[in-house]
């Protein structure tokens, strides 16, 4: 009962690291524009269709190479582009191609934005088109840059502080910060307080995965680590929730981030877990937390930690004996390659962290972009992840890890191919390839933190899934660039993917099945 609540409340705040991660795919959309122009306008030409305002040729935008014919009260004539407008010069006939000679002006009046879908976005606020777009595009990668660094810090203070305080502050972060981004006055302050939210929620993520493991026994810590994951995807069906129910940026910003507040009022009660205590020596702690548990469990006879340590004091003993001097030995990341065997396993390990976090980042990310209503694919590249790690796990323990990896990293990449032949037009067959697509690659990212670290010796087992957890990190970051190359090749994301997968589960045949297996010391 005590292990049960306490995780069910960790991973209960594990869904505003889902909300945060991707947020930005409704806050930083870019809507239909023109540019502004000095005056009232009187009429409104698109093609053939004639207007009183601007507001009633959005239904008609079709491509970024239109443009809007307007006449101005004083009679003027203006062709509106998107980054762009011409004055029509001697013309006073309202037509909608013209020959004649035109002047060129920059916009400099600023810019008419379609408000039909989003009331107010990041990029409708500060402008960020044309010349500018480049910072709407830096949004989400700077976010994933302070997921990385979030990551590596407070996994290191956590186990120098103790998990306990680091997922205090992480938490009460994740809230301040959130608030206050839907507060920043501009572009920069609003990128600097989302990093700052990037650097915690990644943190709580990274010390709730220890936090919960630590916390559970054996039996259950396959699939307890496992849906952890599954609450982070709950959190991106809340993002597709909200984004459809609040259309103005900074409220959707405030609903997102008090979405969690229960958590942060009540998280100051969960204790330090007692492996954390021992490994600090704090013993009387660890038998109060101990006592707590047994109350709780209706324990009759509960754990003694000084019989405990005694036992462990005279193992540690009788193991080491002469061989102080060996075991204190430091490693560091050059263990992971110090032969061609360990290094060829750490390149493939490597390869597929970065390929399942680009993979579920390039899925979630585009699925506003497929076409039909982008609030319900969002919702379902969510809903979809809650099967795959029930799958993963079943997986996992009757097929054996490697065997369960290899066809879903095979089949990811099929996917990949298979969408770039479904027509354009069949709305419907693409969302469902799409996902399929993140079905798979949501299997092999949640099956690998637990591989990782059954490939690996003691000795070196936590800087394993560190760098791995790091690669993945990696994959976050270049994961937004990739969505963006659509502008070059509507296919060049999948088809990316699509390699890397290919790639990663040809190299996965070479590696050894650890299902059933006992830890290597090594």
């Amino acid at each position: 009962r005590f292990q049960a609540c306490i995780y069910f409340a960790s991973v209960f705040q594990a869904m505003s690291c889902g909300i945060h991660y991707l947020a930005s795919v409704f806050m930083a959309v870019t809507p239909n524009f023109v540019c502004g122009i000095p005056g009232n306008v009187s009429s409104v030409l698109f093609y053939n269709s004639s207007e009183s305002s601007i507001e009633d040729i959005w239904t008609l935008w079709t491509s970024a190479e239109n443009y809007i014919v307007v006449q101005l009260e004083n009679g003027e004539i203006w062709e509106l582009s998107q980054c762009s407008k011409s004055k029509r010069e001697g013309s006073l006939d309202l037509a909608y191609e013209y020959k004649g000679n035109k002047s060129i002006y920059s916009c400099s009046d600023g810019f008419l934005y379609d408000d039909t879908k989003w009331k107010s976005t990041v990029v409708t606020q500060w402008d960020l088109v044309c010349d500018r777009e480049w910072l709407a595009k830096l949004i989400q990668p700077t976010f994933m840059l302070g997921v990385l660094i979030g990551a590596v810090i407070f996994g290191d203070i956590a186990d120098r502080l103790g998990r306990q305080r680091v997922i205090w502050f992480t938490s009460a972060g994740q809230f301040v910060f959130g608030i206050a981004v839907a507060f920043t006055f501009d572009y920069y302050s609003f990128v600097i307080m989302r990093f700052l939210l990037a650097m915690v929620s990644s943190g709580y993520l990274v010390v709730a995965f220890v936090y919960v493991t630590e916390f559970v026994g054996i039996k259950a810590r396959t699939w307890a680590s496992m849906h952890v994951h599954a609450f982070f995807a709950m959190g991106i069906m809340i993002v597709a929730l909200v984004g459809f129910l609040v259309r103005t940026w900074w409220v959707y910003q405030m609903f997102l981030s008090i979405a969690t507040l229960p958590f942060v009022l009540c998280c100051w009660m969960l204790p330090e877990t007692p492996f954390w205590l021992l490994s600090e020596e704090r013993y009387e702690d660890a038998q109060k937390v101990i006592n707590i548990m047994a109350r709780w469990n209706k324990v009759s006879t509960p754990c003694k930690v000084s019989e405990l340590c005694s036992v462990q004091d005279d193992l540690v003993s009788d193991r080491t004996g002469d061989n102080d001097t060996s075991s204190a030995k430091k490693h560091s990341i050059s263990d992971l390659f110090c032969n061609w065997h360990i290094a060829r396993r750490t390149i493939t390990v490597w390869l597929i962290w970065f390929t399942g976090s680009l993979g579920y980042y390039v899925f979630s990310l585009s699925s506003v972009s497929l076409g039909g209503n982008e609030y319900l694919n969002l919702f379902l590249i969510g809903a979809v992840e809650l099967p795959c790690y029930v799958i993963a796990c079943i997986g996992m323990d009757k097929l054996g890890r490697r065997n369960t990896l290899i066809p879903f990293l095979i089949l990811s990449a099929l996917i990949c191919v298979l969408i770039m032949f479904i027509p354009q037009d069949f709305n419907i067959l693409i969302i469902l390839a799409n996902m399929a697509g993140k079905f798979s690659i949501g299997v092999a990212f949640g099956l690998i933190y637990l591989y990782t670290a059954e490939l690996y010796p003691t000795i070196v087992r936590s800087l394993a899934v560190g760098s791995g957890s790091m690669m993945c990190r990696v994959g976050s970051v270049v994961a937004p660039f990739c969505v963006y190359l659509r502008s070059v090749w509507i296919f060049l994301p999948l088809l990316l993917v699509g390699i890397m997968a290919l790639l990663s589960g040809i190299l996965t045949i070479m590696l050894p099945e650890t299902l059933g297996k006992p830890l290597t010391n090594t």
